[in-house]
């Protein structure tokens, strides 16, 4: 099938516009790039040192790398610092990372803000800081070469923090280069792009699991993590929200009650121009006990608005009705003509598949904290989308967004929640209330009613098989909210194929698979309803963690249809034909490793196992990681499944940390199969029915199977590993339960009530 989107955030960066300088004096080198995140501008020559640039080296020979991407756990900073490190040729022992600030100079300018998801990360920065490396130790390199007395700088040796010339034996060391405030070098756009980077054969460092620098700091507890920030004169908010998820408003607040607790300062009701929260108030004191208490005390009376008697149940409806219009929706895809190949079918299958809400529920809940001093705003959070989180501070304060300063702190989990910034909020707008900092801590309860959730979604997928069993077309119509249309930055949207409008791709990516299938639409519908009951946003996994489950089921059922294995099914179309620059293939070599080494089809299984299939290529078409899963489950006859064993295959291309990818892949396994058994989140009134983990139930470590874990790295471009197995493991636990027990389920979560009623259907 032909590809419909052209993305080309994985390209290296166009460096046209100026060129990268390195200077140098006692106070330092500082390294960076002028087209890429960290760098405003070309640096002056001799005496600049500037520490929210990529990287910098000191007097001392220490290396600190600045990330510009956010740490929730993944150790994104020490990739980048490991990437710069493998052309640099720095002693991994004098490397420090740091994060980077919502400074405009750290904008990507690839996608023109400073935003940390979709599994981008590594693909879109390996080429980026490889260069930068390379840059930076040419420069030392020429300025040894010239202070050792003119010896050529093609000859030395640069390993571990120091440059060696092997015929004359004389050595200098970072810090001696630095110091000497003898590097002049200037790169010119040309000259950058000319650079000659190692190949696979020369890594020292790339492909090593070497120690993650942010590890230290962690465990002896000096790592800042948003909930740890402290200021002087520092006062505590605890919000109150409302019933209603979304669209009610604050008719009155009592505050006689709150006013007798201790140390209580203020109830502010929030004017939240930036649409991220409505009806809220903030109940200000002293400690966040006080606040606590304060809040409680609070007698808030509400208009529920338009969304008030609204439930999933009302969502689902809306959905079914749009994917029923003719005339609803974009086309993401539109190849061939699928109504006459329907026509001339000799099998055509009709499936619905939902997925339900699904909450992010990181281990650190939303947290805060806002201090204005002068003209500026100061904001403290650990956030996976700076540029748009400091223009949502900025209306929140009703200033414009230079006068925000964003201090980037540690993330204590992500998954996409942090990608918003609605916690700042409640911090800005109290703060300014009462004239002093503020820190805001959401309760776990604030944070699960009022997460911006995976959506619920509903997909119906219709196919149609030849005489011979093969696959000749399909429809796929997905409805959803569209998250990445509720931020309001027009570069984040796609435009239709059939040139209709602008689409979400972030909630159809997926469904562009790389089965060759000669007839196929996919349609993206959105469900205003849902848009605007439960504000929707990126939850790890995206789009792909519903369009393949639909996708890959549907195959599934397919191939059992036509009579034949639907591994084989699967490789049969996987064909590489059309715009597929060799994915089909790469997609194949996965699917074939995961059912080797799971064992698919070559060993006989007890009464009530199987071993079921699944193949994707997320995170998008164009920057996949080609993934795979067997899953290896027993059924019972009461319809409760046991997961056994998932084997996980992933090609990466190249790999920069071979653990660290492991440790991703297995974590985004079990994410997989926590959404696909267990975690579900319902809207009843308009508001969500789940407030802890005794009511939203993610997997519990006593339900966790063998994850066995195949990386295939084959020297192509380095692809993300933190959200593709996530996406996987949902049909292939499907497959393995019909194999199992006959039983086909459509809906996510999978519970033993549904398993048990589809092996009675």
């Amino acid at each position: 099938m032909n590809s419909h989107i052209k993305i080309t955030r994985h390209e290296p960066a166009d460096l046209s516009r100026r060129s990268f300088l390195v200077g140098s004096a006692a106070t330092g080198l500082a390294l960076g790039y002028a087209a890429l995140p960290g760098v405003n501008g070309a640096f002056a020559a001799a005496g600049n040192f500037d520490p929210s640039v990529w990287y910098s080296i000191a007097p001392d020979g220490i290396v600190t790398v600045t990330s510009g991407k956010a740490d929730m756990g993944q150790h994104i900073a020490s990739t980048m610092a490991q990437i710069i490190s493998e052309e640099l040729g720095v002693n991994w022992k004098d490397v420090r990372v740091q994060l980077a600030s919502n400074d405009p100079k750290f904008n990507d300018p690839m996608l023109g803000a400073q935003v940390t998801g979709g599994s981008w990360s590594t693909m879109m920065n390996f080429d980026a800081m490889s260069r930068a490396g390379a840059a930076g130790r040419i420069a030392l390199t020429e300025a040894a070469a010239a202070t050792m007395g003119g010896i050529p700088a093609g000859q030395l040796i640069v390993r571990d923090s120091t440059i060696t010339d092997p015929k004359s034996k004389k050595s200098m060391t970072f810090a001696d280069v630095v110091k000497s405030g003898k590097i002049t070098k200037t790169f010119s756009a040309d000259d950058l792009k000319a650079i000659k980077l190692k190949t696979p054969d020369q890594y020292t460092m790339i492909g090593v699991s070497v120690p993650q620098l942010d590890i230290p700091g962690k465990t002896n507890g000096t790592t800042k993590y948003g909930i740890d920030v402290m200021l002087p004169g520092m006062v505590y908010g605890k919000v109150v929200t409302p019933p209603v998820r979304y669209g009610a408003t604050v008719k009155s607040v009592d505050d006689s009650d709150a006013k007798k607790v201790p140390g209580f300062i203020k109830a502010v009701t929030l004017d939240d121009k930036t649409g991220s929260t409505t009806g809220w108030v903030v109940a200000v004191a002293n400690t966040f006990a006080g606040a606590t208490k304060a809040a409680e005390a609070l007698k808030v009376s509400y208009d529920g608005g338009p969304n008030a008697k609204l439930s999933s149940a009302s969502l689902l409806t809306e959905a079914k009705r749009l994917q029923g219009l003719d005339d609803s929706g974009l086309f993401f895809v539109k190849d061939g003509d699928t109504a006459a190949a329907f026509g001339t079918a000799a099998k055509v299958l009709e499936a619905e598949y939902t997925t339900s809400i699904n909450i992010h529920a990181p281990m650190e809940p939303m947290t805060a904290t806002a201090e204005q001093k002068g003209d500026i705003w100061h904001v403290y959070t650990g956030n996976q989308f700076a540029t748009r989180s400091g223009a949502i501070a900025a209306g929140a304060a009703g200033v414009d967004p230079k006068f925000v300063v964003m201090h980037q702190q540690w993330l204590g989990g992500g998954f996409g929640r942090r990608l918003e910034g609605d916690m700042l909020v409640p911090a800005v707008q109290a703060s300014k209330a009462v004239g002093k900092p503020v820190k805001v801590i959401y309760t776990r309860e604030n944070d699960m009613t009022m997460d911006f959730s995976r959506p619920l979604t509903f997909q119906k997928v219709k196919a149609g098989l030849d005489g011979d069993g093969k696959l000749v077309a399909m429809n796929h119509d997905v409805v959803a909210a569209w998250p990445t249309k509720r931020w309001g930055i027009p570069a984040f949207l796609s435009p239709s194929v059939d040139k209709k409008g602008a689409l979400d791709a972030f909630t159809v990516n997926g469904a562009d698979f790389f089965y060759s299938v000669p007839n196929h639409n996919v349609r993206a519908i959105l469900n205003e309803m849902a848009q605007t009951a439960t504000p929707s946003g990126q939850l790890r996994s995206v789009a792909p963690g519903w369009t393949f489950w639909a996708v890959e089921s549907m195959v599934d059922e397919l191939a059992h249809a036509a009579g034949k294995d639907p591994a084989q099914f699967r490789i049969d179309m996987l064909d590489g034909k059309g715009a597929n620059n060799g994915g089909a293939q790469r997609l194949r070599n996965t699917l074939l490793a995961a059912m080797g080494l799971a064992g698919y089809g070559t060993k006989e299984l007890p009464k009530g196992e199987g071993i079921g299939i699944a193949c994707v290529s997320s995170q998008e078409r164009a920057t996949a990681s080609f993934t795979a899963c067997a899953a290896h489950v027993a059924v019972a006859p009461n319809g409760e499944v046991k997961v056994k064993k998932l084997t996980v295959a992933t090609d990466v291309g190249t790999q920069v940390h071979p653990d660290n990818i492991r440790a991703q892949v297995e974590g985004a396994a079990l994410w997989g199969l926590s959404l696909a058994l267990y975690e579900k989140a319902t809207l009843k009134d308009g508001g969500i029915e789940q407030t802890n983990f005794d009511t939203y139930t993610p997997l519990r470590m006593s339900q966790t199977p063998e994850v066995a874990v195949h990386v295939i790295a084959n020297g192509e471009h380095a692809t993300g590993v933190g959200e593709p197995a996530v996406t996987v493991i949902a049909p292939a636990l499907a497959n393995a339960i019909f194999n199992a027990s006959g039983a086909r389920v459509r809906s996510l979560p999978i519970t033993p009530d549904a398993v048990k009623a589809a092996m009675k259907a």
